[in-house]
């Protein structure tokens, strides 16, 4: 029998990436939502939405970080923004309206890696059950890039922070998806890039974790290689895992990271894989009886 039987992914950095820089993309979601709250009047400027950051998501993710490991979403963090600036007890509509805008603009500049597809399909179709966690700032826009992505037939389990308002590494939305599959942690595999989130929640839990480095780790890209932003924020600094080896020098393209560069130098993935299509042989080796 196989030692494992599922395997859980990350989303953003795993099986999508960004193809084009962020920032001009971030500064232009703000203005869409502003523009579209001040079509529905409330005639707020990006400046109180930004709350002395760069970006409306850049605030964000330093309120998020206020409280560890729960996520208030963007939903939550909007509606209080507008509250301290005296717009109180705004209909749920207007404000998904004004965060579908802002998200359909940092939506578009998500792309499914080109070894997702097959690499999942090849997975199904040797027995794998496959769930999907992603932290994640609105529930929508995650849902919206899996269907764009064509991703979701893959999948049994689509899990993300907004959803359950818990943030990887918190050992809670892990064990959410393993009572799902009801399985035990060594029956399962957390595939992911962010050593802190991904990998380091999995080790805790017990479960086996392998981390990819395409966007995130030696040799990546860090103009273009950030986490989506409906998902989570670009990682800190982190060093590459196997010995001897630097890390690469990433710098956020907004918001601060949580971790830095020494607390998660010593994080241990079971594992390392530069791409998606390296997984079979990985697994494969995996299940191959000890001499």
């Amino acid at each position: 029998m196989r030692p494992y039987s599922t395997l859980l992914f990350d989303l953003g950095s795993t099986l999508i990436y960004a193809r084009e820089p962020w920032p001009p993309i971030l500064a232009l979601a703000e203005q869409k939502l502003v523009r579209c709250l001040h079509q529905v009047g409330i005639p707020i400027e990006s400046a109180a939405l930004r709350n002395g950051f760069d970006t409306f998501l850049d605030a964000y993710y330093a309120y998020r970080d206020t409280d560890e490991h729960i996520e208030p979403t963007a939903s939550v963090f909007l509606r209080e923004l507008l509250a301290r600036n005296g717009f109180r007890s705004l209909p749920d509509p207007i404000l998904r309206r004004a965060l579908d805008s802002m998200y359909a603009v940092t939506e578009r500049n998500w792309h499914v890696e080109e070894d997702a597809v097959s690499t999942l399909a090849s997975l199904r179709e040797n027995g794998y059950r496959l769930g999907l966690i992603s932290n994640a700032s609105d529930e929508d826009s995650t849902q919206a890039l899996v269907d764009q992505g064509g991703l979701r037939p893959f999948f049994d389990f689509i899990l993300t922070s907004a959803g359950c308002r818990i943030r990887k590494p918190h050992p809670r939305i892990f064990q959410i998806a393993l009572n799902h599959f009801k399985i035990q942690p060594e029956q399962a595999i957390m595939v992911g890039d962010t050593l802190e989130a991904d990998i380091a929640g999995a080790n805790n839990l017990g479960i086996y974790s392998v981390w990819i480095t395409r966007r995130t780790g030696p040799g990546s890209d860090p103009s273009t290689g950030s986490p989506v932003p409906a998902l989570s924020r670009p990682p800190a600094p982190v060093a590459q895992a196997q010995a001897g080896q630097d890390g690469a020098a990433h710098r956020p393209a907004f918001g601060a990271g949580l971790a830095q560069a020494g607390q998660v130098s010593a994080i241990q993935p079971k594992a390392v894989i530069q791409s998606l299509s390296e997984l079979p042989a990985l697994l494969e080796s995996l299940h191959q009886p000890s001499p």
